[in-house]
């Protein structure tokens, strides 16, 4: 089954070089979207069905923990895996995102072995 993937991050080249590193993948790859802010990203999720979101927390118009929120309260995305890829990585974040339902994060740059660890282990969990 081919994973449709959301890329949200206001850097042109994050996004850029996230789709080049999933395109490398032993992955099935569906569609690759792209945002630049939450908002964005709220649009994309309403008109097609996703496999996982990279998002970052950082972004002008609607942050990431704005967006987290907003989907985690729609019964529709709610089970939808979020990825965090940001340079922000304090503890307090990182329990905030946990309790959010936020399935993995990932420090920038984030390297190909870990992009690939992480995905592994969110399309395997899904076929249990």
């Amino acid at each position: 089954m081919a994973h449709n993937i959301l890329i949200v991050d206001d850097s042109t080249i994050v996004r850029k070089s996230l789709r080049k590193a999933l395109a490398l993948l032993a992955i099935d790859l569906g569609e690759v979207f792209e945002a630049s802010n939450g908002k964005e990203a709220l649009e994309v999720v309403s008109k097609h069905a996703l496999d996982l979101v990279f998002l970052d927390l950082n972004m002008p118009i609607m942050t990431g923990m704005e967006f987290i929120k907003i989907v985690r309260d729609d019964k529709l995305l709610d089970n939808t895996p979020i990825v965090i890829l940001s340079t922000e990585g304090s503890e307090i974040r990182s329990r905030e995102l946990a309790q959010l339902g936020v399935a993995k994060q990932l420090r920038k740059p984030a390297r190909p072995e870990a992009l690939t660890e992480v995905i592994t282990d969110i399309f395997d969990e899904g076929k249990e």
